[in-house]
């Protein structure tokens, strides 16, 4: 599949670029409702933290996730059930800090082959998705079909080197007060 539009909306970069990250199979009947590089007063971004957010279910197939994938998850550092609904899941990325903080300036080219590789596998049965993902991640393969369709000098591509915004840390951090919470520490 080719790229004939732009992808016009904002999309959270640290779902696309980093949950691929945690080899969490892509196609689960448990996905985050959110992530975020950050927890406002909690996790700064640069604590290269992934907050991510879950709906509590109680049905089998989210209970055998949270028993045999969350819990025993390599990241995870905390399980926090926030209210009766939601379920905040923390996890480290301090062996990627090279990578995170490329992730947190936008330079999505400047990846680590094998995390590129990691998220690309991610995303390989969606393609419509893929083609994007790949154009970020190796954005030189895709300068001349976005110059066509920005309607700009290739040379302004080059110069800028990549081809996806930076994350919108006001998206992409969670404000959401600690003391608004009802907080259960589930690890410890």
């Amino acid at each position: 599949m080719a790229i004939s539009a732009l992808y016009g909306q904002y999309f959270q970069k640290s779902k696309i670029f980093l949950y691929p990250l945690l080899d969490i199979k892509k196609g689960s009947s448990v996905t985050p409702i959110q992530t975020y590089f950050g927890w406002a007063d909690v996790y700064a971004p640069e604590d290269v933290k992934l907050i991510a957010i879950y709906k509590l279910r109680d049905d089998s197939q989210y209970i055998s996730f949270e028993k045999n994938i969350l819990l025993k998850h390599s990241r995870l550092t905390d399980l926090i059930k926030l209210n009766d609904d939601e379920m905040l899941a923390v996890f480290d990325f301090s062996d990627l800090t090279d990578d995170w903080n490329n992730l947190l300036k936008g330079k999505y080219s400047k990846l680590t082959i094998n995390v590129k590789r990691k998220i690309s596998t991610y995303f390989q049965n969606n393609t419509a998705n893929q083609v994007y993902i790949n154009s970020y991640l190796y954005p030189k393969d895709y300068f001349e079909i976005y110059s066509e369709l920005l309607q700009v000098d290739i040379s302004l591509l080059k110069e800028v080197g990549e081809l996806c915004s930076k994350p919108d840390l006001e998206k992409e951090i969670l404000y959401q007060k600690v003391q608004d919470l009802q907080i259960t520490k589930i690890l410890d």
